[in-house]
């Protein structure tokens, strides 16, 4: 079993947990203070919260001017929030217990806080609306998918429901509009090991053992345009968009495959057109057999 992580000396803020910062081995700063500022950029808002208390080490200790620097060790402080576009719609509620949080996530809207999308993020919101700060997703969607997206309450509850995911022990079904082709015969398994490199946009295949398995169906179609079923038994980054784009029909919307576009931040006009409609599962705490569904529809999607 994993070593768990020492609980944070700084509670989260307003939705937010603080950042946590290790101090490398080998390194020219005098004390922490001159660390923090060279690698955040923002000395004065790094003084300022060394004033207000808001700079701990590891063991809770409060960081001063005079904290000499400290190689191995680590430092927690708040952070700045970025200026964020805000995201049309919010996660709707489907479901809430003493366990779990169950949300219809809107497109555009990421499942956590991380780099420019902070309080754009649906952790972030919904610890606020809820008021529950140990609020964590048990799997994720990417930030421009849309649809059923499950959340634990608190720390006990999370491994059990991360550990179906990550075991293949939830039925998963998404649908997603695409270009249709004559040619193409459905309903089609596809297999093939995905890797996303650092640096890079997109996921691509590699060679070696599959990694990634996705049965696709097609199930409504309107002229050019198919409502296509998909059924993934593995959770690879990106591994829908890759697999449709493989088959020569990538889901309309999609601005990274078969090739990467630009997409100005506050442009919502053309979503990603894919919707994780169901999740079902045994409760690994209850054994109560559960299905979660999306209300939300696809805008482009034809009828069958």
């Amino acid at each position: 079993m994993p070593r768990r992580r020492p609980r944070a000396p700084l509670p989260p803020r307003d939705g937010l947990g603080a950042a946590r910062l290790r101090m490398p081995a080998e390194g020219g700063w005098a004390g922490v203070v001159d660390f923090l500022a060279d690698r955040t950029g923002d000395a004065d808002g790094v003084e300022r919260r060394v004033a207000l208390g808001e700079v701990l080490l590891g063991d809770g200790t409060p960081v001063t001017r005079a904290t000499a620097y400290r190689p191995g060790e680590v430092v927690h402080l708040y952070r700045d929030l970025p200026v964020e576009v805000p995201v049309p719609g919010r996660p709707e509620l489907l479901h809430r217990d003493d366990d779990l949080v169950v949300v219809d996530k809107p497109h555009f809207l990421a499942t956590t806080p991380r780099g420019r999308h902070v309080v754009q993020s649906v952790v972030v919101q919904l610890r606020r609306r809820l008021g529950l700060p140990d609020l964590a997703p048990a799997h994720r969607l990417d930030r421009l998918t849309a649809g059923v997206l499950l959340l634990t309450t608190h720390p006990r509850a999370r491994r059990p429901y991360q550990e179906l995911f990550a075991r293949g022990a939830v039925a998963k079904t998404y649908v997603a509009v695409a270009p249709v082709r004559a040619d193409l015969t459905l309903p089609t398994r596809v297999s093939d090991r995905l890797a996303k490199p650092r640096g890079s946009l997109q996921a691509v295949r590699v060679p070696g053992e599959p990694n990634a398995h996705t049965l696709v169906e097609l199930v409504g179609r309107f002229e050019d345009l198919g409502l296509y079923r998909l059924r993934p038994t593995t959770g690879r980054t990106h591994q829908l968009r890759v697999h449709l784009a493989g088959l020569g029909v990538p889901i309309v919307g999609d601005p990274l495959y078969p090739r990467v576009r630009e997409i100005a931040a506050d442009d919502f006009g053309d979503p990603l057109q894919l919707l994780a409609a169901e999740l079902s599962f045994v409760d690994p705490l209850t054994g109560a057999a559960r299905t979660f569904s999306s209300r939300r529809r696809l805008r482009l999607a034809p009828t069958a």
